[in-house]
């Protein structure tokens, strides 16, 4: 009895020394495992099938960060898309002729450390505010009312704290999370909330969108679960909407044939 108590003593430590490393791991590898960048050179020459013009956004501390802004013949106004944890804007070019063929201009951000941008994300809150930086650099050019912000996976939570402080003409979100806790408690859910520094709060910020909010997601999604765009529709005002798109995986959602039909009948 006492061997299998001893033993049972001994299982119990080395369960808890893998759960302290664990829980170690997460909270000093977020950056890497919610990012996945590609990198390009700092001479790396953009070449895509439409008028664009690249531009460089240069963060709070300096650090540049790159863009590109797709250009339609005749511009109705700009899709500012905000795009994964994964890639460079390379990636996201037949997204941005998705909204070039509806006549919109399309701005497309790479975060720190993505493609051409510069250094890498720490924080929270650097991440946010790139991003408010490179929006208030397109409003110079673009009426408000003319705006549309879009996000897409790792995108929609900052997409949504933009729209909560502007009075753009929409926002959409594709794919999105109802914030890092709940995708981590539904994932990872023996691993404490407040291990994690990006908590990324998309439904605080939903209720504050004074602008129309339209969201798809796909009822097969493997990345982020469906539930999470059920959960932020209970924030939603009248002028909201969920839109399901069944059978749709996470990645493909710019080209569903519901939401560009959705797209062409709106905008």
């Amino acid at each position: 009895m006492k061997i299998v108590f001893k033993i049972g003593k001994w299982l119990f430590i080395l369960a808890f020394i893998l759960y302290i490393a664990a829980c170690s791991y997460l909270y000093f590898k977020q950056e890497s495992i919610l990012f996945h960048p590609t990198k390009l050179s700092a001479d790396y020459q953009f070449d895509f099938d439409v008028n664009f013009e690249e531009k460089v956004i240069v963060g709070k501390d300096g650090t540049k960060l790159s863009g590109v802004l797709f250009k339609s013949h005749n511009s109705k106004g700009l899709v500012f898309y905000l795009h994964g944890n994964a890639g460079d804007i390379t990636r996201c070019e037949k997204d941005a002729y998705v909204y070039t063929d509806l006549g919109y201009d399309c701005f497309i951000l790479d975060y720190r450390g993505f493609g051409k941008s510069e250094c890498k994300i720490i924080s929270q809150n650097q991440f946010y505010s790139d991003v408010e930086i490179a929006y208030d650099s397109l409003c110079k050019n673009y009426e408000e009312q003319n705006i549309i912000i879009l996000g897409y996976s790792i995108g929609t939570g900052p997409a949504a704290m933009l729209a909560s402080k502007s009075n753009a003409k929409h926002l959409i979100l594709l794919s999105p999370y109802y914030s890092m806790v709940d995708m981590m408690n539904n994932q990872y859910p023996f691993i404490p909330s407040y291990f994690l520094e990006y908590k990324l709060k998309t439904h605080e910020f939903i209720a504050k969108v004074k602008s129309p909010i339209s969201i798809f997601h796909g009822d097969a999604d493997e990345i982020i679960y469906y539930g999470a765009s059920v959960k932020l529709k209970e924030h939603f005002s009248s002028k909201d909407e969920l839109i399901t798109l069944t059978g749709q995986l996470h990645g493909g959602m710019n080209q569903n044939r519901i939401f560009v039909e959705w797209l062409k009948n709106n905008f």
